[in-house]
């Protein structure tokens, strides 16, 4: 079964509530959004939102420009079906990370918690770093989290990378700042622990927004 086959099973035949990566709100993930001091107009896409909350909360705290990207069609349904009328005022996107067009320069603020430590091959995770030099504007703000250095070596099925802040920001490079990081005990749905990493780096050049 191919990445998007594996994905789109799963969101077809589980609930949340049966991953191990859920959490009812997102809130490391949001403060530090938060932290940015972006305004409300500010372009922000969630990279493997699936039906993640954290585009219910950024839309309650009043941002206007939201863009949901997952691999998983079944996972965006999800979302949209919960927002009601509200996702309408979303953008969508279903696609592969390592495969998708975004526009140059077009957002302030890139989240994604519990992707990047999925892409094992390092071409993979040369695309995705090439796709958010690409898409995000000058001084805009990526917040990449990842399972971390003591967190489980699969998930899903799936093996993944364990990542400190400073082996995230290694993979970014010398054209990304480390603003801020840390360290995140996930309960899981199942009574067991998680070690996170959160790493905020900031893109070099003068932002515009």
């Amino acid at each position: 079964m191919n990445r998007k086959g594996h994905w789109e099973n799963l969101y077809k035949t589980r609930s949340d509530l049966e991953f191990s990566w859920y959490r009812e709100h997102l809130d490391s993930s949001f403060k530090m959004i938060l932290s940015t001091g972006v305004g409300k107009d500010a372009a922000i896409i969630d990279v493997g939102g699936g039906s993640s909350t954290l585009v219910d909360d950024l839309l309650d705290q009043g941002f206007v420009d939201v863009s949901v990207l997952d691999i998983s069609s079944a996972a965006l349904e999800k979302s949209k079906k919960r927002l009601g009328n509200r996702s309408e005022t979303v953008e969508w996107m279903a696609a592969d990370i390592t495969d998708v067009y975004l526009p140059e320069n077009r957002f302030d603020v890139w989240h994604d918690r519990a992707v990047f430590h999925f892409l094992t091959d390092a071409e993979d995770r040369r695309k995705y770093v090439e796709l958010v030099m690409r898409s995000l504007k000058p001084g805009g703000h990526v917040i990449v989290a990842s399972f971390g250095p003591q967190g489980p070596q699969k998930c899903s099925g799936l093996d993944v990378v364990r990542y400190s802040p400073e082996s995230i920001h290694d993979e970014f490079g010398s054209s990304f700042e480390l603003v801020d990081s840390l360290g995140e005990t996930h309960n899981t749905p199942f009574g067991t622990t998680q070690e996170f990493t959160y790493c905020y780096c900031r893109k070099s050049g003068k932002s515009t927004s």
